[in-house]
């Protein structure tokens, strides 16, 4: 009982990676309603909420093209024992020189026939995967694209204007948040972040593909180099508070 209880911690939920960003969402949206960054939490919501629905979609099999498989497949072999019918063996075989020459023709056929029964099969089982890894990557890249989209909320939040503020140009930002605004601001950028990468981490999680399973690592790799800058700017906050 107790194995069979900790199975499911050997891989990652997709309903709880989304329960978190759904939780993650409501916490942004009450501390900053007004910010541009509530938007962000709640589109990154949706997204998880679609990703277990996307990793699913992945080990369902395309019916349609096994059954074209196996059509593919009872044709060639159709066709073979047709061909096999419609041959007056007597005849070749006690042809003139009654050589098995006489069957190079009909071999011939035979496996050119075979060639293209098994490389038909082969495009369309090939096509199933091709298919899903366009899915996969259309997905990784709306991750990639999103975390970027964090990256650019956290850009202009510079803890050292705390540190020694100077003055101000014309083309300087709004920067009216307090150290403890500007720390949640941040720690909640890092969270989003980890999230986009725990996203590409779960459709990884559904498959065995090696195109699949790289992509999703540079998503994640993605995620943790943008993330590490976040949390240089919350440690520089933190020796302020040390300082204070």
């Amino acid at each position: 009982m107790a194995r069979r209880q900790a199975q499911p911690y050997r891989r990652l939920d997709a309903d709880m990676v989304a329960s978190t960003a759904v939780k993650l969402a409501d916490r942004v949206a009450e501390r900053f309603p007004e910010a541009g960054l509530a938007g962000v939490a709640a589109e990154l919501a949706r997204n998880a909420a679609a990703a277990g629905k996307q990793a699913r979609a992945l080990t369902r099999p395309y019916y349609g093209l096994r059954i074209l498989v196996l059509l593919v497949v009872a044709a060639g072999l159709g066709g073979q024992v047709w061909g096999a019918m419609s041959i007056d063996w007597s005849s070749l075989l006690d042809g003139p020189g009654h050589d098995v020459v006489n069957l190079t023709p009909v071999i011939e056929s035979a496996v050119n026939l075979l060639v293209l029964m098994f490389a038909g099969a082969w495009f369309l089982l090939t096509l199933e995967e091709r298919l899903r890894r366009a899915r996969v990557q259309h997905w990784l890249h709306q991750l990639r694209a999103f975390a970027h989209v964090v990256d650019m909320h956290q850009l202009t939040k510079d803890p050292t204007v705390i540190l020694a503020s100077g003055p101000k140009t014309r083309s300087s930002p709004e920067r009216t948040m307090s150290r403890f605004e500007l720390t949640r601001y941040l720690e909640y950028c890092a969270e989003m972040l980890a999230l986009t990468g725990k996203l590409a981490a779960v459709m990884a999680g559904e498959s065995s593909d090696h195109v699949i399973i790289a992509g999703a690592s540079d998503v994640e790799n993605l995620c943790t180099d943008l993330g590490r800058k976040v949390w240089q700017k919350i440690m520089i906050l933190g020796e302020l508070d040390e300082r204070a």
